[in-house]
């Protein structure tokens, strides 16, 4: 077909089938909007088919294997188990599947259209869809630009490809590497270290960018010291990668610490580093939608490009590549779209990582809070005094309060320890409410749970905390 010969009409075209672009399309749909979403590999995106779900499906496969080796102290007694990556592999794929065809189902409950191709504008109104042999041309009133990105290596990491896994390829990994190297400071590269370490690997984090610590309050990355050394995985600290080297099976890093050159050996290397939006392709310049210096698409909070009639969500635009903001922007989008004053905020995003045990985050942190100039208050409360983290053998952790001094705010919320990610979001919803101290002590807490953690850490505020002897209590309750 020769191009401008004939555009099929379209209403509202989505680019991009990940979590941000079919809870887009859905959410239009259901707003009457006739959508057709475009996808040019397979439903879900890369979240679902590569990165967020195969990494959890990872990391609850170790968590398991670790309860499983703790059972004997409740009495539980079987033989030695062990890790089977074949049998690994076909759950992750049963599990990805089953939630493909729910998307899928979905998709056709909402009278979607689903076109595969790689999509591309044309002209302020219309797009291209090329799938193989096959090209046509689309004219559409709205269109929604999700087409995720992807994981960018540093240079040095380039040149060896299979033993150096990035975020879409770990995962896929059919072996438990024996000594796993890992390169980035983030979220994901704790996930990753400690599910390997946990199922057998040697591990060694090497942070980057010359880090000393990692992306989290200064609290978390004290204690996450601690669960590190007694998990026996090293860190490397205030280091500068040189190069990558690869002889016979081993990986050989080469790195500058304190002055002096150093190398480390491992037989595969994770690298954990920022993700490239995907909007190359796409043709932007020539209908005049603006992109920031490193590609991102400039968006309003309402996820609206410089062009009023077509949206950007997720990783192609700046901030966090985190799933819930894919979500947050293209739910936003699709009721900005149908006329609704809807709007995008992530002020308190929620930051969580799957280790052993578990981290969640939102608000300011420590640092952060005082370097905005607020006087602040902390209340701290360690699980190792809650009733069902001992009972339970999950003690390790705390959760930490903090509060503006003068309007008695809170600002921000940091946990670790098991139950960490489903109660953030207690926590997530008091820091979207201006909530005060006295609105989550006021409420009734069930028991024995590790909600009452949350309970206690904002009772240390006023020192009113009863699991926190009264000399700890003072000590704890910091002012800044």
């Amino acid at each position: 077909m020769v191009v401008g010969e004939l555009a099929y009409e379209r209403d509202v075209i989505v680019i991009g089938g990940g979590p941000g672009g079919y809870h887009a399309a859905i959410r239009a749909a259901q707003l009457g909007r006739n959508v057709t979403l475009v996808e040019q590999n397979q439903l879900g995106g890369i979240c679902l088919n590569k990165g967020c779900i195969p990494s959890k499906i990872l990391t609850q496969s170790a968590e398991k294997f670790t309860s499983f080796q703790e059972g004997e102290n409740w009495g539980l007694e079987a033989g030695d188990i062990s890790f089977n990556a074949d049998k690994f592999q076909q759950y992750k794929q049963t599990k990805i599947e089953q939630l493909r065809s729910g998307i899928e189902a979905l998709c056709q409950a909402n009278k979607i259209e689903i076109l595969n191709g790689s999509a591309f504008f044309l002209s302020e109104d219309k797009v291209g869809i090329e799938n193989g042999d096959k090209f046509d041309v689309f004219r559409f009133k709205n269109a929604i630009i999700a087409t995720g990105g992807r994981p960018e290596k540093p240079l040095w990491a380039r040149q060896i490809s299979d033993r150096v896994l990035d975020q879409h390829s770990i995962s896929d990994l059919s072996e438990i590497p024996d000594k796993l190297l890992i390169y980035g400071s983030d979220y994901i590269a704790l996930e990753i270290g400690m599910a390997y370490q946990a199922l057998g690997s040697k591990v060694t984090l090497i942070l980057d960018d010359g880090k000393e610590e990692f992306d989290f309050d200064q609290s978390i990355c004290r204690e996450l010291k601690r669960i590190l050394k007694k998990k026996k995985i090293d860190v490397v600290r205030n280091s500068d990668v040189l190069e990558l080297q690869r002889m016979d099976d081993m990986l050989t890093v080469t790195f500058t610490l304190t002055g002096k050159i150093d190398t480390i050996s491992g037989t595969h290397l994770f690298v954990s580093t920022p993700i490239r939006p995907n909007t190359n392709q796409l043709g932007l310049s020539r209908i005049g939608v603006e992109q920031c210096a490193a590609g991102y698409i400039k968006v309003d909070y309402q996820s609206r490009t410089t062009q009023n009639h077509i949206y950007a969500i997720g990783d192609v635009t700046e901030g966090p590549a985190l799933a819930v903001k894919a979500i947050k922007q293209g739910k936003t989008a699709a009721e900005a779209i149908s006329g609704i004053k809807s709007e995008s905020d992530f002020h308190f995003i929620p930051v969580v990582a799957h280790t052993q045990p578990p981290i969640a985050s939102a608000g300011l942190t420590e640092k952060e809070a005082i370097n905005m100039g607020y006087d602040i208050e902390i209340g701290q409360f360690s699980l190792s005094a809650n009733g069902f983290s001992t009972l339970t053998g999950k003690k390790e952790g705390f959760i930490k309060v903090i509060s503006c001094k003068e309007k008695q705010v809170f600002l921000g919320i940091h946990m670790v320890g098991t139950g960490a990610i489903e109660l953030i979001s207690a926590g997530i919803t008091a820091l979207e409410m201006a909530a005060r101290d006295e609105d989550l002590i006021f409420p009734n807490y069930p028991h024995p749970s590790v909600n009452e953690g949350l309970l206690e850490a904002v009772e240390a505020l006023r020192n009113q905390a009863i699991h926190i002897p009264p000399k700890s209590l003072k000590a704890q309750k910091i002012k800044v």
